[in-house]
């Protein structure tokens, strides 16, 4: 099965439009063809947005011709509906917001823009991205490319969806409780959360205020990284890999005694003896992540019913989950919302406190793989779980303590990807995606493409993707 430009990493792609090889041009058709083929089956991209990426690849084309060519030109970037592109409907996932035209690009928009990206369109999110599965009332639930029947995960589902399907090259995300490493996980990529604070979305949308950051979903480290350049900066000079040496990792397998199924804990465990075997010194350990709930649970509901506390007397339908969260910000104690905010400081400086003895703290990304569109589970491991959380409960922690966190994909469970999740100190972003890169390269997870291709081809009855 032929897998052509839009599979090949961002360094490749550039490195064809400067020999003249390839044209971004021609690169952009075959995103919006790619699209038509398999966003019917998926969900992922609910606006496409030919006419733009059209434009923006032929001043791609220009750029590699004069010189100026930005560090991104020409590459494929879907854009999560949570973001603003003028000119173009952000709907946020909501009934209220389906007809809402932006007058300008909030700031990650403006960014890889430009960059020279080439935006093949917008990706579905739930509603006010509110939930880690991607459903809403406009339209079908997002589904994943090794499995339609299957979640892709959430809110930036359509947007991990749409690269692992092969539409684009890079997805832009955000990441509030885990809205981009869950569907990284799920569908077999590596999905990256930068430290709280150091990448903005000037007049963009917000939610999760305490919490949140843009980031990249891509298929490999490198075209993370080199993504996160331009949305941290605009700069490329930190393109080039990092320092690798030798660090010290605590390895968490059961953060909090969370049930977790077994091959998921055998498939990061497994990732874990690689690191040791690359000259890092490995320390099980049982970290007290605990705390998290109270703290993440009132500030969010403060910060949605202050946000949108209107929409419950507005005309519009809303989805039960946005509804339920609303009805209960509206409940929410002053005194509750007071104390988690007090606890934050302490939790973020109980998490940095770790990173005296540790570089890099590693959790499995999730606790189960993809599961079932409309179908959390109710048990993990023959324990109860919540509804809520128990699918994936190793992301939010570091949302509240606002640390660098990245989820690379370690291999399969039962035909499903399985990943792990990196953490590192505040403000190093750059050396722990070194760290990532590294293991990715021991463990060789490339032929993960190859694995979506067939999925589709086997969903569809064809090969021809």
């Amino acid at each position: 099965m032929d897998e052509g430009p839009l599979w090949w990493p961002v360094h490749q792609l550039i490195d064809a439009y400067r020999s003249g090889a390839l044209s971004p041009v021609e690169v952009c058709e075959q995103a919006q063809e790619r699209i038509a083929q398999v966003n019917p089956l998926l969900n992922a991209v609910v606006l496409t947005t030919a006419e733009l990426a059209r434009s923006q690849a032929v001043a791609a084309e220009a750029a590699y011709r004069d010189g100026t060519a930005g560090p991104l030109a020409g590459v494929p970037v879907s854009i999560k509906d949570a973001f603003h592109i003028e000119g173009h409907v952000t709907t946020l996932g909501s009934l209220a917001h389906a007809d809402d035209v932006m007058p300008h690009d909030s700031g990650a928009v403006r960014r890889l823009r430009r960059a020279g990206a080439v935006f093949v369109g917008k990706t579905n999110v739930p509603e006010f991205c509110q939930s880690a599965t991607t459903d809403n009332l406009l339209g079908a639930d997002t589904a994943n490319p090794f499995d339609p029947l299957r979640t892709a995960g959430g809110s930036s589902g359509g947007a991990a969806s749409s690269v692992a399907a092969g539409m684009c090259t890079l997805g832009l995300g955000s990441d509030g409780g885990g809205s981009i490493r869950i569907p990284a996980s799920f569908c077999g990529l590596v999905g990256f959360k930068p430290t709280y604070g150091t990448v903005h979305d000037e007049r963009g949308f917000r939610a999760f205020s305490p919490f949140i950051s843009a980031g990249p979903l891509a298929r490999c480290v490198a075209d993370s990284r080199r993504m996160h350049a331009v949305l941290s900066d605009g700069n490329s000079d930190r393109d080039a890999p990092g320092d690798a040496e030798p660090r010290r990792v605590a390895w968490c397998a059961r953060p909090e005694g969370r049930p977790i199924d077994a091959g998921i804990g055998a498939a990061a465990a497994a990732a874990v003896e690689v690191f040791a075997s690359c000259g890092h010194d490995v320390h099980p350990v049982d970290l007290d992540l605990g705390g998290w709930e109270e703290i993440f649970g009132p500030l969010v509901l403060a910060d949605e019913g202050e946000r949108r506390g209107h929409l419950l007397d507005g005309p519009h339908e809303l989805t039960w989950y946005c509804r339920r969260s609303l009805e209960a910000a509206q409940r929410l104690d002053p005194a509750v919302v007071s104390a988690a905010r007090t606890a934050l400081v302490t939790y973020r400086e109980r998490v940095d406190r770790w990173f005296g003895d540790y570089d890099v703290i590693a959790t499995p990304a999730t606790a189960t793989t993809a599961f079932e569109l409309g179908c959390r589970p109710a048990a993990i491991a023959g324990e109860p779980v919540s509804k809520l959380w128990g699918a994936f409960p190793f992301a939010v922690p570091f949302n509240v303590s606002g640390h660098p966190a990245v989820v690379l994909p370690v291999g399969f469970v039962d035909g499903l990807p399985a990943a792990i999740q990196l953490v590192g100190r505040h403000g190093c972003d750059h050396e722990l995606l070194a760290v990532a890169e590294q293991l990715e390269g021991v463990l060789d997870v490339r032929p993960f493409a190859s694995s979506a291709l067939r999925a589709l081809a086997s969903c569809t009855g064809g090969d021809s993707f």
